[in-house]
């Protein structure tokens, strides 16, 4: 088997990305849709509000993440859910969170992270839910965020360049493959990364990102991808990496910060420098397309990674611009 191949393997096997399919089952029972209205399958829901939208998103965390490392685990509520308003082009406003632990000494570590991170990005905790007699700690955060210019997931076209930006500036949060770059941090510069995303929305510079998730760099492709009824070709060798790190795990990482972008070719330089000027590796990793597939490259032979003429992933595709 080719390197490429087996790399293939490997990211078509990942957990990340089969877990998204679990996204399509929800929605299903619950009657959602890409529908016009506020389509299903965004890193945020987008609620039309006078001359821009109100950005709402919750995040749930795994068990075991939340038994292993439950101070950071209290960190990434914030974090992440700040990463999903971003994406969207958009600014936070609050959050709240449901914490469940037993007793009193097991809350504690979630809700100092929970706590360090508000007061890092500069966005309050305004409320939440409290269960202290429970068998296990388990969290979840919600944020409510506004938007004036919206980047979506279903905005991707055909010819554009699939940009990522990652901030390699961290390192693994053993065991898990999350990559950290954000606790060590200044909070301006953790803020002033923030502002990036929407900043590109209000300049439209681009219509179309994704915050990169446990899919990883590549499963968020898809997502993007399947939101957007188009296909993405990917030049592995040129996603932003950091030294050492082996590509397969990479390809399947968490980052603090990091974003798929889908920009006119016009527009690429401008949306690069913006990175580039804050120190965010940032990089053309490959194209946009028009053939429902998913796929990677490493110059000289590809591998097909999803086709969605074969199977759905959310089964969300094609929405509204």
């Amino acid at each position: 088997m080719s390197d490429l191949a087996a790399l293939g393997k490997t990211l078509r096997s990942a957990r990340g990305l089969k877990a998204k399919r679990d996204i399509a089952d929800a929605a299903s029972r619950l009657g959602l849709s890409a529908a016009p209205g506020i389509p299903v399958g965004d890193d945020c829901a987008a609620i039309a509000d006078g001359d821009g939208w109100l950005l709402l998103a919750i995040e749930g965390f795994m068990n075991e993440f939340v038994a292993a490392d439950p101070w950071f685990a209290g960190w990434c509520g914030m974090m992440v859910n700040l990463s999903d308003i971003a994406a969207m082009g958009g600014r936070p406003v609050a959050v709240v969170d449901a914490v469940w632990a037993d007793g009193a000494a097991g809350a504690d570590p979630v809700l100092a992270g929970l706590r360090a991170a508000s007061d890092a990005f500069g966005v309050p905790i305004v409320g939440g839910h409290t269960n202290l007699g429970t068998d296990r700690g388990q969290l979840a955060v919600a944020v409510l965020g506004r938007a004036k210019m919206l980047l979506t997931s279903f905005d991707a076209r055909p010819g554009d360049r699939l940009i990522a930006s990652i901030d390699l500036r961290g390192r693994y949060r053993e065991p898990f493959s999350n990559w950290e770059a954000a606790t060590d941090a200044p909070p301006g510069r953790l803020r002033g990364d923030l502002d990036i995303l929407p900043e590109i929305a209000e300049a439209g510079l681009a219509l179309a990102a994704k915050d990169i998730s446990q899919a990883g760099v590549v499963g968020t492709a898809a997502m993007l991808a399947e939101c957007s009824g188009v296909g993405i070709a990917i030049d592995v060798a040129a996603v932003p990496r950091p030294s050492g790190v082996p590509l397969g795990r990479w390809l399947t990482s968490f980052p603090s910060f990091g974003y798929l972008l889908s920009v006119n070719h016009r527009h690429v330089p401008e949306v690069l420098a913006r990175f580039h000027r804050r120190d965010i590796a940032t990089a053309d990793i490959g194209t946009v397309t028009a053939d429902g597939i998913v796929s990677i490259t490493d110059g000289s032979s590809s591998e097909t990674i999803w086709d969605f003429g074969d199977s759905p992933l959310m089964a969300f595709a094609g929405g509204p611009s």
